[in-house]
């Protein structure tokens, strides 16, 4: 029956890590693979989705007053204008809003640019639209963009740039300077900007997210995409968003409402209560994960990983295997799981190098694709204790170890 597959189906095929993911089940491995919480979601938050559905808010349903929230935190946040009556589409979580804005806006054959590496559901949508990745890669270690590789990337046929800043799996956290050189390739080039700022508020060490579409003449050419996930740790609660011009939000709503009809409805009621936190929960949120951070960055490290960039932001580390480590990303995971009971993610399923826009990019990329490891820390206390504990169990006398 392969032969009654779409083509887009064809090329959507699975990786090695979910058999990573099986063996890490059966050999009951601590989860620092996923990018979800562990622990309680806030109280308050609970509450109100328990209140709402004992309220029957259980049916079809548009919560317009998270769209009101939302177009006044834009307005205090990045100073933009959104009228939230015609500007913005609540999703089934911003896996279905970025969904939706490609395929609102790309059709077959057109290209999209990404940055290198960057989270794979990207790709996947860009590819069921029929359009064409593009990916720039950025510079190991600090991930930075250069602006000659990024404009080469450009051609008549370019539609869109996607941004997600706070970055999965890299934890950068893209600067002023850098957005200013994609704003302004996006107004010369006439250009669209898809960006996922999901982790808009989970920053470290003074660092601010900018959204790109706060750049003079990028709100009209952006659609930002969010959700309640990461900020408030409900990950399954599938509420997310897109703002957008008028016509594209119009365009987006059109296809989430034949894809799924409606975000859950309790949950949009509980999203209005989380997204009027008060300001202490959300410098308690980032104080929280940043402490997790420098924790699992001095466990790591101690270790015998390579921690050269220190992530700005998100709740990723991304960390270099040790240089006298012989083994591939996925070798090292598949010993990680069997002798010290810990899983994490091998880091080439987020490098795409046979889809680099110059063949440079390509040998440059093949270098280190396969020595980074991506670790969750969005985890309690101990959780991460046991991780240590278990680690602790395969080092040598020098505290490294022992899996090459």
């Amino acid at each position: 029956m392969e032969g009654k597959l779409s083509s887009a189906a064809k090329k959507l095929t699975s990786s090695p890590i979910q058999e990573l993911s099986h063996l890490a089940q059966r050999c009951n491995a601590i989860n620092l693979a996923e990018g979800f919480p562990d622990f309680p979601a806030p109280p308050h938050i609970k509450n109100a989705a328990v209140a709402a559905i004992n309220s029957d808010f259980n049916q079809y349903r548009h919560v317009q007053g998270i769209c009101d929230h939302l177009a006044k935190t834009a307005k205090e946040m990045h100073g933009l204008d959104i009228n939230p009556l015609t500007d913005i589409a609540i999703c089934c979580g911003q896996t279905e809003a970025f969904a939706a804005a490609v395929f609102a806006t790309i059709d077959r054959g057109d290209e999209v640019i990404l940055f290198d590496p960057s989270f794979e559901t990207y790709e996947g949508c860009i590819t069921i639209a029929g359009g064409v990745p593009v990916f720039v890669a950025l510079d190991p270690p600090q991930w930075t963009l250069a602006p000659s590789k990024f404009l080469r990337s450009f051609t008549q046929r370019t539609k869109a740039v996607v941004l997600n800043s706070p970055q999965n799996p890299t934890g950068k956290v893209f600067s002023k300077d850098e957005l200013e050189i994609m704003a302004g390739a996006c107004r010369s080039k006439n250009c669209l900007a898809i960006t996922d700022e999901v982790y808009e508020h989970i920053t470290y060490d003074n660092e601010k997210h900018i959204s790109l579409a706060s750049f003079p003449g990028m709100q009209e050419r952006t659609i930002i995409t969010s959700s309640l996930s990461k900020t408030f740790g409900v990950t399954g609660w599938r509420v997310g968003w897109a703002i957008a011009p008028t016509v594209i939000a119009s365009a987006i709503r059109n296809i989430h409402v034949k894809m799924t009809d409606s975000a859950p409805a309790p949950f949009q009621e509980a999203a209005l209560t989380a997204l009027k936190s008060p300001p202490e929960y959300f410098e308690s949120m980032r104080r929280d994960y940043e402490s997790k951070r420098d924790y699992i960055i001095e466990l790591l490290a101690g270790a015998g990983f390579k921690i050269q960039f220190k992530p700005q932001g998100s709740f990723f580390l991304f960390a270099e295997l040790p240089d006298n480590c012989s083994l591939s990303d996925v070798e090292f995971i598949k010993k990680l799981i069997l002798k010290a009971g810990v899983v994490a993610v091998p880091g080439q399923g987020f490098f795409h190098t046979n889809n680099l826009s110059s063949n440079e990019d390509s040998i440059i990329s093949c270098s280190y694709q396969k020595r980074y490891i991506r670790f969750a820390f969005c985890k309690s206390g101990a959780t991460l204790a046991a991780v240590s504990k278990n680690l602790g169990k395969i080092l040598d006398t020098r505290g490294h170890l022992l899996l090459h």
